[in-house]
């Protein structure tokens, strides 16, 4: 058997060094071309495979197959392993909510619930009681101008005309504007209105209820109608109907707290609108309330000197009455003294 030591001594019975260090610089250079040459063999497969994964996901291979090609394409271009795995996770979500919302394809049809998987309509019903007469909780609602001073999101409103009007809130991260048409106004009841807008627009209704002569019920029926991606998107977690519901609450402490102590200094539209379109103007209904009160208050005046004279009439039948009533007492006392002297004069 022979030993290292046997083999070579040097002549000093110790064994001479090995070149370790070239045997380790020999072997990382072979890695190194052995990683190029697979590298290279390995560049022209991806190349290929992201082509044939391209293909597929266009021709309907789903979420998982835009998801790989992605991710493949990714790594082809030069990208970690760990960046290409979250542009196909981002590129998986983004394909997963267009499903879900319809966003993709005839996008506007379906946001109008008229295809498969289009977004539904998000329908807001609320109610809430004020300590407010009808008439005043009605005008205060009229009162849209003054909506951006005490709700949160709704930025802005300009009153076109009497029947329209063009706002612009804030929804979830977005802005969006749209214009009212205000179907139906008839004072004290109702109000009914139809919306158009590019990326979202509200539907609804309003009605107002005399619970008591102070207290007044407000019924709201609104639809959000989303458009758009980002919208499509933000309906996945109703964040419009949350907004709306949150807003409603703020006209509500707003009626509860400002216009309960400015009642007489709240002012309304009067006015009236059948289909679209106003068949009384508010000068024209002022007028009307105007004339309608003086009536009510000649007929009080009229029907004032009737009382008057009722009741001098009823009171001339007492007086008559009281002085009959005297003078009988006065022939019966007369009667029993007349019967007393013939009494004494037969004695």
């Amino acid at each position: 058997m022979v030993t290292v030591a046997e083999t070579d001594t040097g002549g000093n019975g110790k064994p001479q060094d090995l070149p370790v260090d070239q045997l380790k610089d020999a072997v990382k250079e072979l890695g190194q071309a052995l990683m190029v040459r697979t590298l290279m063999k390995a560049s022209g497969q991806v190349e290929g495979l992201t082509q044939r994964l391209t293909d597929a996901a266009d021709g309907g291979a789903g979420v998982g197959g835009k998801m790989a090609a992605t991710g493949v394409k990714k790594i082809a271009e030069g990208e970690s392993p760990v960046k290409a795995g979250l542009s196909a996770g981002l590129t998986g979500a983004k394909e997963k909510v267009k499903s879900a919302v319809g966003a993709g394809g005839d996008g506007k049809e379906e946001g109008k619930g008229k295809g498969k998987g289009g977004p539904k309509v998000v329908n807001i019903i609320e109610e809430f009681d004020v300590a407010l007469p009808r008439r005043v909780a009605y005008d205060q609602w009229t009162q849209f101008a003054d909506f951006p001073s005490f709700t949160k999101k709704v930025e802005s409103v300009e009153q076109e005309s009497d029947e329209k009007i063009n706002w612009r809130a804030q929804i979830f991260l977005s802005h969006r504007s749209w214009e009212s048409t205000i179907i139906e106004q008839v004072p004290d009841e109702r109000i009914v209105w139809k919306s158009k807008g590019a990326k979202g627009y509200v539907d609804g209704a309003v009605t107002f209820h005399e619970l008591a002569p102070n207290l007044t019920r407000i019924l709201i029926v609104a639809e959000y109608h989303p458009d758009g991606f980002f919208e499509k998107t933000a309906n996945l977690w109703r964040a419009q109907g949350r907004r709306l519901r949150l807003d409603f609450k703020h006209i509500k402490r707003h009626m509860m707290t400002q216009t309960l102590l400015e009642q007489a200094e709240t002012e309304g539209w009067r006015g009236e609108i059948r289909d679209g379109e106003v068949v009384k103007t508010h000068e024209d209904a002022l007028q009307e309330e105007e004339k309608a009160k003086e009536e009510e208050k000649g007929q009080e005046e009229d029907k004032a000197p009737e009382d008057e004279k009722g009741q001098g009439e009823e009171k001339a039948r007492e007086e008559q009455h009281g002085e009959e009533e005297q003078e009988g007492e006065e022939d019966k006392e007369g009667q029993e003294a007349d019967a007393k002297e013939k009494a004494g004069s037969s004695a």
